[in-house]
């Protein structure tokens, strides 16, 4: 792999500005001028996300709740779109000291999925209605581009009766850009790389100096050797845990920004994990990352960058997941397995987790039906939706259509679609009849006009007609 960094390349995570911004006291007034231009939907700067990360007072950060309560779903809608993870391989040339695939970690086992395997786990996803998939893979050798780009095309394949993957993200090892030009041509959605943390100095401990993923820089510069590959659709994340929580949030920020800067385009998506228990992992760090300001760290990243997919995943518990939802969530996985090759195998649906087969432990093992139910029960409705991947609608063009605020025309229609035919082909009872109930109410909702009636249309070509994928 050849490691030259992009053109241009640059470290924009400048940490001496950074700890200036966030020892700022809380502020009244300037908080509640950052909220106000956040609410025309205007991306914040570093300086106005770390006013509203300085607040304290139980009254102010009521008022940042409310705040991106009411951004959230101006931009989105109710809509939560699903997914699930699917590990293919965990071999790893890392020894990242937080995760249970490290290479120095010998009890743990090790397993790549043979093209055979891949398509039973993607057939037994299928089953369970889903749509959206993330492969998830180690760093190494074996997986190459040309490698992901095969298992992307196995996925994309795999037909189980009326299902099929219509979208494939991938969370892999940052390339080199001809390695990115490879995936992209296998028709991947998001490529997705966490920084883990943006602190330098944290991220060398944690990151050994002889590994490839030692490299901060190379790992930075991903996003940018995406793009300049021609992939326009790209997801960032830090792990929350390994460093001051408002440092990482600042990171983030930083990289939305510098990508929008230069690109025109900001992060499709952003994720926010907070570390687990993993094998081998002595989760007594100095910088465990609370409920309380877990809840403010979701609010802060929805108000910071409002046309930016924000990803809430199992590892945390459905207690936590239904509290902080409506402060900025747009996507959840659900019915998640992290060993390799459970979802057909059938291993830790209802057994305690085997660490030692699995990256960490999840808090949240519902089925993807639990899930739905749940998500019903809070009047968002479940969505499959992949249509503005597979009409263009992404990079610039998603941008046109996000920032006027016109996307909500095409989402929920296509959220609304792709609930109907999960409730008709694979939801238990009581999910169907709360579903069809939701259908019903957000329908009622609609303005008399002719999205409405062709939405209307389409669900009886669905009932009627057995007619699906009917995408706007």
């Amino acid at each position: 792999m050849d490691m030259t960094l992009s053109k241009g390349a640059i470290d924009f995570i400048d940490d001496a500005y950074i700890f200036r911004l966030l020892e700022q006291k809380e502020d009244a007034g300037k908080v509640r001028e950052v909220l106000a231009k956040s609410l025309e939907k205007k991306a914040l700067n570093l300086e106005e996300t770390a006013a509203l990360l300085a607040v304290k007072s139980p009254e102010l950060l009521e008022e940042i709740y409310q705040a991106a309560r009411k951004l959230k779903r101006e931009v989105y809608g109710n809509r939560i779109v699903l997914f699930a993870p699917l590990y293919i391989g965990n071999h790893c040339v890392n020894d990242c000291l937080y995760c249970g695939f490290r290479r120095s970690l010998t009890s743990t086992v090790r397993r790549t999925l043979s093209d055979e395997e891949l398509v039973q786990e993607v057939k037994s996803l299928e089953a369970e209605g889903h749509k959206r998939l993330i492969l998830v893979y180690g760093e190494s050798p074996a997986y190459s581009p040309e490698f992901i780009a095969h298992t992307v095309e196995v996925v994309y394949g795999t037909k189980n009766g009326h299902g099929e993957i219509r979208r494939v993200n991938i969370n892999a090892a940052p390339l080199d850009i001809e390695g990115f030009k490879t995936v992209k041509q296998a028709g991947i959605g998001t490529y997705q790389i966490f920084q883990e943390t943006y602190h330098k100095e944290t991220y060398a401990k944690y990151h050994p100096a002889n590994t490839l993923k030692g490299n901060f820089m190379w790992r930075l510069d991903g996003m940018d050797r995406a793009f300049q590959a021609g992939c326009d659709d790209m997801g960032i994340g830090a792990l929350f845990g390994l460093y001051d929580w408002r440092f990482e949030v600042m990171g983030l920020v930083s990289h939305a920004l510098h990508l929008q800067g230069r690109y025109g385009v900001g992060p499709h998506t952003i994720s926010f994990p907070r570390i687990q228990p993993a094998n081998g992992l002595d989760l007594a760090l100095p910088y465990q990352t609370t409920d309380a300001q877990f809840k403010q760290l979701v609010a802060v990243l929805r108000l910071a960058v409002p046309y930016t997919g924000l990803i809430m995943t199992a590892r945390e518990s459905p207690a936590i997941r239904d509290e902080v939802m409506e402060f900025g969530v747009s996507q959840i996985d659900a019915g998640t397995r992290l060993e390799i090759g459970a979802y057909h195998e059938k291993e830790n649906i209802t057994d305690a987790q085997k660490l030692e087969k699995e990256q960490f432990q999840i808090g949240d093992n519902r089925t993807l039906d639990e899930a739905i139910g749940w998500l019903l029960s809070r009047d968002f409705i479940p969505s499959f939706c992949t249509s503005c991947y597979r009409v263009g609608r992404t990079g610039e063009h998603f941008m046109e259509y996000a920032i006027p605020g016109f996307i909500g025309r095409f989402c929920t229609p296509n959220a609304i679609m792709t609930l109907a035919e999960y409730l008709k082909d694979y939801a238990g009872e009581r999910t169907r009849k709360e579903g069809e109930a939701l259908i019903a109410r957000e329908l009622a909702k609609m303005p008399e006009d002719e999205m409405k009636r062709s939405l209307v249309e389409r669900l009886r070509n669905l009932a009627e007609d057995d007619k699906r994928d009917q995408l706007f």
